[in-house]
């Protein structure tokens, strides 16, 4: 799995013009789930996601969780994440995973952050068109695969 995270003022997803799901201050989490993908990579990147200091303490260092500032969190599924560019200027998405695996390791990923953080993260719609808007706050955006554990 691949996970991009963005520590966000807001966030926020529409689906047909229509306004599905909403943050303030916290993170946005984009899910790429692969073909090879499994609950321990779930495990993995949810306690990674809820621990990870990406928020500054008193003195300007980034040393809080999400957990500690309380923030919300807006995780989106994103197939595109696992797009192989190594041929050609054509994504091949070859190594995404299909629907029947995805979708159950996507919300399983929610859950777990959930349980994690102790209050609810907000969703996208599996497979919906759907536009994402956000303030990306510093700018910090990390990225993290389950596969390469740096």
């Amino acid at each position: 799995m691949r996970i991009v995270i963005q520590r966000v003022s807001q966030a926020s997803v529409t689906i047909g013009g229509q306004l599905h799901s909403e943050i303030g201050p916290g993170m946005m989490v984009l899910v790429g789930v692969r073909e090879d993908d499994s609950l321990d990579d779930v495990k993995w990147l949810a306690a990674k996601t809820a621990a990870l200091r990406i928020y500054d303490d008193e003195n300007g260092v980034m040393n809080r969780s999400i957990i500690d500032v309380e923030g919300e969190i807006l995780a989106v599924s994103q197939f595109t994440l696992n797009a192989s560019t190594r041929k050609g200027n054509r994504p091949s998405y070859i190594h995404a995973a299909g629907h029947d695996l995805a979708v159950p390791l996507y919300e399983a990923y929610c859950e777990q952050v959930q349980q994690l953080v102790g209050r609810e993260v907000k969703r996208g719609v599996f497979g919906a068109d759907m536009q994402v808007a956000l303030i990306n706050d510093g700018p910090v955006t990390i990225i993290i695969d389950s596969k390469l554990k740096e």
